[in-house]
């Protein structure tokens, strides 16, 4: 049957003190909103809604050119009212599967049991127990166990509130249905709102099945509704990430200092140290080793490298074999032959550097070409930017560059040249020559140091 997916994000989060609507605040990197339709998209959903309401033009511009379908809450009339905005553009012979922009981490595997459960032209339910109820909507069952009704903790009588398992909101079942139940919601109840979870006692007056599931973990039905509960959400998804990394075969010398903010892969034999961040989509070769305090994002890091303590890798591509650091931040654009060494204190961007050459300290690389078996001695910076335009350094293959050397673009290096100590290169050095850019060294007899003055 077909699916429509009803992403409810209308809600102001005001206690997450922000100007900015709650289902864009992040979990892992990404709006909490983000996490729900890319899980709506493992169901291959045809057709995703998302009603907005507070913010919208907000939640609209965050969402991008996604195959989306927006609804426009003006009011706040509660989740049943919600709901009914994004219906006429649902199929009426399909399930709708309602979800939650505020609420990130709910599993694909869990969702497809509701669908599953609809599809039997029942209403499949997501409820959980807690040890603390407090706040949510109370499951109401039969002495046959069978749900019969979901009563809010402001409405529900002290019996109820001893009841433990709680409404998580999510639900499915055949839009007919909901196209039915919708219009004859009620807004008598303590809030003045017309609540989704009235369908539920329509259900059980028309002998609608009701099937009950629970998800594997409760953090998978957690909303977030301030700071707090967004810091420990964003915890709850590291470790989740840690766990899934290491089922994969990934050593992490302290899984509770790791954060992943995108989407990281690793191959086998990878060793991850202390306090890294990984951004974006980053992928690890086999055998691979990372230094504690190590930020990397959107960057493919090859077999056997190697990345030591503190370095900071933007868009970068390294082939198998590198040794990278400690303190090294490789910028965009660059990209590293096998068996290349970039030492500490070292900045390389838009550089491709070729194999087994070494940049290894202290030096700057930019908008450069240097070929392989190179040797960049420390202090040596690329002058590629005149104030107003960037220029090429070139450097030949098995080129030698002395310590402290500036290298003045557009300017090329031949290959096997070898440019001394302390010089500032403004011509090309053709292949095998030496160039030598340097005052003359002048040495003064008697020359009388300079006293403190008495004042």
């Amino acid at each position: 049957m077909s699916l429509d997916v009803i992403i409810l994000a209308a809600g102001q989060g005001s206690r997450m003190k922000s100007k900015k609507p709650k289902v864009l605040h992040g979990i892992g990197g990404k709006p909490m909103v983000q996490h729900v339709i890319d899980c709506a998209l493992e169901l291959d959903a045809p057709r995703i809604h998302v009603v907005v309401g507070h913010g919208a033009d907000q939640v609209r511009e965050a969402l991008g050119n996604q195959a989306l379908k927006f609804a426009l809450q003006a009011e706040q009339l509660g989740t049943g009212h919600a709901v009914a905005q994004a219906l006429d553009g649902t199929e009426p012979s399909g399930i709708s599967l309602v979800l939650y922009g505020d609420v990130p981490l709910t599993r694909s595997e869990t969702l497809r049991q509701l669908v599953a459960i609809a599809a039997q032209d029942k209403l499949g339910l997501l409820t959980v127990k807690l040890a603390d109820p407090s706040g949510y909507g109370r499951i109401i069952r039969n002495d046959a166990d069978q749900v019969v009704a979901i009563v809010e903790h402001k409405d529900a009588s002290e019996a109820q509130r001893a009841v433990d398992e709680v409404n998580t909101g999510i639900l499915a079942l055949p839009t007919r249905l909901l196209a039915d139940w919708l219009p004859r919601l009620s807004s008598n109840n303590a809030q003045g709102e017309y609540y989704l979870t009235d369908v539920i006692a329509m259900a059980a007056d028309q002998g609608v099945l009701i099937e009950a599931i629970q998800p594997e973990h409760e953090q998978e039905v957690q909303g977030v509704n301030n700071r707090q509960q967004q810091a420990e959400l964003e915890r709850w998804y590291q470790l989740r990430e840690a766990q899934r990394l290491m089922h994969n075969g990934v050593t992490l010398l302290d899984p509770s200092r790791l954060d992943v903010r995108g989407n990281l892969s690793a191959g086998f034999d990878v060793v991850i140290d202390i306090n890294c961040l990984f951004e974006g989509k980053v992928t690890l070769g086999n055998d691979v080793t990372i230094g504690p305090n190590c930020h990397i994002s959107d960057a493919v890091i090859g077999d056997g490298c190697h990345i030591k303590a503190n370095s900071v890798i933007e868009q970068a591509t390294l082939q198998e074999g590198c040794d990278v650091g400690p303190f090294a931040r490789l910028r965009p654009g660059t990209e590293l032959a096998a068996g290349v060494k970039v030492g500490n204190f070292v900045e390389t961007k838009k550089a491709r550097i070729g194999e087994g050459s070494k940049v290894s300290h202290l030096s700057y690389i930019g908008d450069a070409t240097i070929g392989s078996d190179v040797n960049v001695g420390a202090g040596t910076i690329t002058c590629n930017y005149d104030g107003i335009n960037k220029s090429q350094t070139e450097i030949g293959d098995g080129a030698f560059i002395g310590s402290n050397t500036a290298l003045v673009a557009p300017v090329k290096v031949g290959m096997g040249a070898t440019v001394g100590a302390g010089s500032t290169i403004t011509r090309d050095v053709a292949d095998d020559q030496l160039s030598v850019a340097r005052g003359k060294q002048r040495n003064l007899d008697n020359w009388p140091r300079p006293t403190k003055r008495q004042d």
